[in-house]
């Protein structure tokens, strides 16, 4: 027996109050009157303007400054890749592996994993749902990584200013690098993992039909 959405039962789950409600008993939730969806609205519209926007700050972020260290024989710029590289070079190497993996990394496999979600159900790609539900999980999971390095950024100009060794502060890409973290972030929430089973059900329901 070919297992069945609660949707294509008639039922619909409040993404307010939780509640399970049939569609019998009208559009709306019977115990906080919260309007029911089968599916997020406009979801895949949604998270395609979304990704869309971040993509396009994904490049400003990497290659502008981060961070302007002044002191009083220097007055340096530096990006990501080249503070990743400076903590490299001075035998940071744990600290330079997780600065890089939290802002060159993660925001990158977020952006080309959701694109490929999204793609995949625009075309009509049907096959593996169980493998594209996993890696949305992992976009979900890893995303609380994403705003590591702008901590490390505050930190790093707190503590330098506080002993007065130098002034440090942050350049145009920690801006565009929020920017990226967050419009992700709202990329994923939009986005319907559900939909990934559509296609599946879908043609479940014409097989029986048949």
């Amino acid at each position: 027996m070919t297992a069945q959405s609660a949707a294509s039962r008639g039922f619909m789950r409040c993404e307010i109050c939780g509640r399970l409600s049939r569609l019998d008993g009208g559009r709306n939730c019977a115990r906080c009157g919260h309007a029911l969806h089968a599916r997020k609205p406009q979801s895949l519209q949604r998270t395609s303007a979304l990704l869309a926007a971040a993509g396009m700050l994904y490049f400003p972020a990497n290659l502008l400054p981060i961070v302007h260290v002044r002191t009083a024989t220097s007055d340096d710029a530096n990006t990501i890749m080249g503070g990743v590289v400076a903590l490299w070079s001075s035998g940071s190497w744990p600290l330079a592996l997780l600065v890089s993996f939290a802002s060159i990394f993660v925001p990158a496999f977020k952006l080309l994993i959701l694109t490929w979600l999204v793609m995949s159900i625009r075309f009509g790609w049907q096959s593996h749902p169980h493998e594209r539900t996993t890696l949305y999980r992992a976009v979900e999971f890893i995303g609380r990584w994403s705003m590591l390095d702008v901590f490390v950024v505050a930190l790093l100009v707190a503590l330098v200013q506080l002993q007065g060794l130098a002034t440090i502060t942050a350049g145009s890409a920690a801006i565009a690098f929020a920017a990226v973290v967050i419009l992700t972030m709202y990329a994923a929430r939009s986005f319907d993992p559900r939909v990934l089973w559509d296609a599946l059900e879908s043609n479940a329901r014409r097989a029986q039909g048949t």
